[in-house]
Protein backbone atom coordinates (compact mmCIF):
# COMPACT_ATOMS: atom_id res chain seq x y z
CA UNK A 1 0.00 0.00 0.00
CA UNK A 2 1.37 3.70 -0.97
CA UNK A 3 0.79 6.58 1.26
CA UNK A 4 0.89 9.88 0.12
CA UNK A 5 2.47 11.06 3.22
CA UNK A 6 4.11 8.23 5.60
CA UNK A 7 4.64 10.43 8.34
CA UNK A 8 1.08 12.11 8.66
CA UNK A 9 0.80 8.32 8.84
CA UNK A 10 2.91 8.04 11.95
CA UNK A 11 1.81 10.52 13.84
CA UNK A 12 -1.95 9.40 13.46
CA UNK A 13 -0.91 6.12 14.39
CA UNK A 14 0.65 7.50 17.23
CA UNK A 15 -2.54 9.80 18.15
CA UNK A 16 -5.08 7.35 17.89
CA UNK A 17 -2.88 5.00 20.31
CA UNK A 18 -2.15 7.68 22.99
CA UNK A 19 -6.12 7.77 22.70
CA UNK A 20 -6.60 3.69 23.38
CA UNK A 21 -4.43 3.80 25.98
CA UNK A 22 -1.86 1.23 24.11
CA UNK A 23 1.13 0.31 25.61
CA UNK A 24 3.07 0.42 21.99
CA UNK A 25 2.73 1.17 18.46
CA UNK A 26 4.37 -0.33 15.53
CA UNK A 27 4.20 0.56 12.03
CA UNK A 28 6.38 0.46 8.81
CA UNK A 29 9.79 1.75 9.25
CA UNK A 30 11.62 4.72 7.35
CA UNK A 31 15.15 6.97 8.08
CA UNK A 32 13.04 9.79 8.64
CA UNK A 33 10.66 7.77 11.07
CA UNK A 34 13.73 6.43 12.94
CA UNK A 35 14.41 9.95 13.68
CA UNK A 36 11.27 11.23 14.75
CA UNK A 37 10.91 8.89 17.03
CA UNK A 38 14.63 9.36 18.25
CA UNK A 39 13.68 12.73 18.60
CA UNK A 40 10.55 12.22 20.53
CA UNK A 41 12.66 9.83 22.68
CA UNK A 42 15.32 12.25 23.86
CA UNK A 43 12.71 15.32 25.09
CA UNK A 44 10.76 12.83 26.95
CA UNK A 45 7.48 11.93 24.84
CA UNK A 46 7.56 8.44 24.22
CA UNK A 47 9.58 5.47 25.83
CA UNK A 48 12.04 3.00 24.08
CA UNK A 49 11.16 2.42 20.52
CA UNK A 50 13.37 -0.76 18.44
CA UNK A 51 13.81 -1.51 14.61
CA UNK A 52 12.33 -5.01 13.67
CA UNK A 53 13.45 -6.59 10.69
CA UNK A 54 10.98 -9.24 9.18
CA UNK A 55 13.37 -11.80 8.38
CA UNK A 56 11.21 -13.72 5.44
CA UNK A 57 10.26 -10.13 3.66
CA UNK A 58 12.90 -8.36 4.63
CA UNK A 59 10.43 -4.94 5.92
CA UNK A 60 11.49 -3.48 8.88
CA UNK A 61 8.66 -2.45 11.43
CA UNK A 62 9.52 0.54 13.84
CA UNK A 63 8.24 -0.21 17.64
CA UNK A 64 7.45 2.84 19.90
CA UNK A 65 6.81 2.48 23.48
CA UNK A 66 4.52 4.93 24.89
CA UNK A 67 4.74 6.52 28.24
CA UNK A 68 1.96 7.54 30.24
CA UNK A 69 2.12 9.20 33.92
CA UNK A 70 0.20 8.29 37.06
CA UNK A 71 -1.34 4.44 37.51
CA UNK A 72 -4.92 2.75 36.89
CA UNK A 73 -7.58 5.16 36.34
CA UNK A 74 -5.16 8.35 36.88
CA UNK A 75 -3.20 7.54 33.64
CA UNK A 76 -2.35 10.22 31.34
CA UNK A 77 -0.60 10.00 28.52
CA UNK A 78 2.98 12.10 28.06
CA UNK A 79 1.89 13.33 24.69
CA UNK A 80 -1.82 15.18 24.70
CA UNK A 81 -0.93 16.74 21.42
CA UNK A 82 0.48 15.91 17.64
CA UNK A 83 0.32 17.91 14.65
CA UNK A 84 1.55 17.54 11.56
CA UNK A 85 2.69 21.45 10.28
CA UNK A 86 3.93 20.72 7.03
CA UNK A 87 2.23 18.44 4.31
CA UNK A 88 3.47 17.65 0.54
CA UNK A 89 0.71 19.89 -0.80
CA UNK A 90 2.42 22.97 1.41
CA UNK A 91 6.02 22.98 2.54
CA UNK A 92 6.14 25.10 5.45
CA UNK A 93 9.88 26.09 6.43
CA UNK A 94 10.96 28.41 8.97
CA UNK A 95 14.35 30.67 9.29
CA UNK A 96 16.41 30.40 12.55
CA UNK A 97 14.38 33.30 13.96
CA UNK A 98 11.05 32.41 13.19
CA UNK A 99 11.06 28.42 14.63
CA UNK A 100 7.87 28.02 16.22
CA UNK A 101 7.46 27.73 20.08
CA UNK A 102 5.15 25.44 21.10
CA UNK A 103 3.28 25.65 24.44
CA UNK A 104 5.67 28.24 25.52
CA UNK A 105 8.51 25.72 25.58
CA UNK A 106 6.37 22.92 27.07
CA UNK A 107 6.25 21.35 23.49
CA UNK A 108 8.29 20.52 20.83
CA UNK A 109 8.67 21.20 16.84
CA UNK A 110 10.93 19.09 15.58
CA UNK A 111 12.60 20.59 12.04
CA UNK A 112 14.12 18.75 9.02
CA UNK A 113 17.47 20.26 8.63
CA UNK A 114 20.58 20.43 6.58
CA UNK A 115 22.21 19.13 9.78
CA UNK A 116 19.46 16.05 10.17
CA UNK A 117 16.42 15.67 12.14
CA UNK A 118 16.04 17.90 14.90
CA UNK A 119 13.99 19.50 17.49
CA UNK A 120 13.15 23.53 17.18
CA UNK A 121 15.64 24.20 20.56
CA UNK A 122 18.44 22.07 19.38
CA UNK A 123 18.06 24.02 15.43
CA UNK A 124 18.32 27.37 17.56
CA UNK A 125 21.29 26.64 19.32
CA UNK A 126 22.98 25.39 15.90
CA UNK A 127 21.45 28.65 14.50
CA UNK A 128 19.77 27.43 11.73
CA UNK A 129 16.41 26.61 10.26
CA UNK A 130 14.37 24.30 8.15
CA UNK A 131 10.84 22.29 7.05
CA UNK A 132 8.92 22.07 10.75
CA UNK A 133 8.05 18.56 9.97
CA UNK A 134 5.22 18.50 13.36
CA UNK A 135 4.90 19.89 16.94
CA UNK A 136 4.47 17.93 19.98
CA UNK A 137 2.77 18.65 23.40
Amino acid sequence: MSLSDPIADMLTRIRNAVLAEHSYVMMPSSKIKIAIAKSLNDEGFIGDYEVIEDESSGHKTLSIGLKYVGKRRRKRPVITGIERVSVPGQRIYAAKDEIPQVLSGMGIAILTTSKGVMTGRQARKLGIGGEVVCKVW
